[in-house]
């Protein structure tokens, strides 16, 4: 009986089979074939973008610092009264930025050199070296390049950077080439999420990004306290980042990109006029920074980790956060406490956070509940080099790599602030073995660091 069963069972799955297929098309067979050429097409567009390497400029030792030189500098320039130098010495000495941080030749002159020439002198020195030194390391033509990025937020020229950089290294006529301005710190990882773009598109390609802020034309010579800031912060640096989506790069390349968030807060005032390139009363063209430009920072921050959080964070951290959430809005003993901090240490290895500031490092250490060791590259780079704007979070990586912390599998966040606000953060996964004997831009002294950074710098 069992056996009938079954075999009565059998024949009516051969009846349904044989139904089924009776009843299938060729047009339901080519839209089958249709629907997995898609998802093929749509899988192979969508190219792993790998970091082979990247090179951050040292500058020579002549164009070193020290709060001493800087401070004597305002005092013979004769253009500050004694308050506004007092004021700009004190924020030196507490500026957590110690005597090796470089300012370019122009700086060195009194009165300082601002013109267009010193200007592109400084833009050469920097971008010519690193990308002399990443290209030759790797032994690739200049001709091989496909895109060519780079980002300059507060100089550009005529030519263009890129254009500088085609004419001294003798790129191709049909590469790709865009020059970024006026994007603030953040600009470095907006420029690579403009090559992530465009090497989606652009198959087998190699792009270079070249990321600086100059500083020689930069410097505020009037009175305004809130443009006077940025004079005690900004020091010369740059980096060129070499990336890739061939298959054949993978063996050779030290990281994969695996997610980029852009936040921008344009559209809120205060977040769009906290960092502000502006004309004073009397004339001097300086940058305006906000006495409330912390809190903006970390609203942007948050925007930010809003985004990236559910793309990194173990479901575990996801839920607890959303639970504290809940709770707080809908239980009324609860809108008393705060909401959960995603443990981020569970989501990454290493932090780079923008060198913007002593205080900028600070607040996001605290707002994502971070330890010292964790800012520790980013306050080693402000320390050594100075807010080098778009290019510190580089320095920062950089320094990792040359104290042997950077192992194969670690998960490594880069954020970054700018203006108009913007806060952008992008994630690399190591896909190799780093070896910290490579010369690079901290190699000469890294056996010094980390040092204890005083609270009011000597001089």
């Amino acid at each position: 009986m069992v056996t009938g069963l079954f075999r009565c069972i059998s024949l009516t799955n051969s009846f349904i089979i044989t139904e089924a297929t009776k009843s299938l098309t060729p047009l339901h067979l080519l839209a089958a074939l249709a629907l997995i050429l898609v998802v093929f097409l749509l899988y192979s567009r969508f190219r792993s973008v790998y970091l082979i390497d990247f090179s951050c400029y040292r500058a020579p030792n002549h164009l070193r610092t020290p709060t001493s030189h800087v401070i004597e500098h305002l005092e013979l320039y004769g253009n500050f009264s004694g308050e506004n130098v007092n004021f700009q010495a004190k924020l030196s000495e507490r500026s957590g930025i110690g005597g090796e941080a470089f300012i370019p030749v122009g700086g060195h002159e009194i009165p300082p050199d601002t013109s267009l020439k010193r200007a592109r002198e400084e833009i050469e020195m920097v971008l010519f070296t690193v990308v002399k030194d990443l290209l030759s390391k790797h032994k690739i033509n200049s001709k091989q390049i496909d895109i060519l990025i780079s980002n300059c937020s507060l100089v550009c020229p005529t030519p263009s950077i890129t254009a500088m950089i085609i004419n001294k290294f003798g790129f191709r006529s049909n590469v790709k080439s865009i020059s970024l301005s006026g994007m603030g710190c953040s600009a470095g990882i907006l420029s690579i999420s403009l090559a992530k773009d465009l090497l989606k598109v652009h198959k087998n390609s190699l792009a270079l990004v070249l990321s600086m802020e100059a500083v020689t034309p930069n410097g505020y010579m009037g009175k305004n306290k809130s443009m006077l800031v940025a004079n005690t912060l900004f020091r010369a640096g740059g980096v060129a980042i070499l990336l890739s989506n061939r298959k054949q790069d993978k063996k050779i390349a030290k990281y994969k990109l695996q997610h980029l968030v852009r936040t921008h807060m344009g559209s809120d005032d205060l977040s769009y006029q906290s960092v502000f390139q502006e004309t004073d009363e009397d004339g001097f063209v300086g940058v305006s920074l906000s006495r409330a430009l912390l809190r903006i920072a970390g609203n942007a921050l948050r925007t930010n980790i809003s985004e990236i959080g559910p793309l990194v964070l173990p479901y575990s951290e996801q839920i607890r956060y959303g639970w504290s959430l809940f709770c707080q809005k809908v239980w009324a003993p609860a809108r008393w406490k705060e909401i959960h901090t995603p443990n981020f240490k569970k989501a990454f290895e290493h932090f780079c956070i923008h060198a913007g500031g002593r205080a900028v490092i600070d607040a996001v250490e605290n707002n994502l509940r971070l330890c010292n060791e964790d800012g520790e590259a980013s306050r080693m780079t402000l320390y050594r080099f100075g807010n080098t704007s778009s290019s510190s979070v580089w320095y920062e990586l950089c320094y990792l790599e040359a104290k042997g912390r950077i192992k194969k599998g670690d998960r490594v966040w880069q954020i970054a602030f700018g203006s108009g606000f913007k806060c952008n953060s992008v994630v690399w996964k190591c896909i190799s073995e780093v070896d910290p004997k490579v010369e690079n831009a901290w190699s000469d002294r890294i056996h010094l660091y980390p040092v204890e950074v005083p609270h009011v710098i000597d001089h």
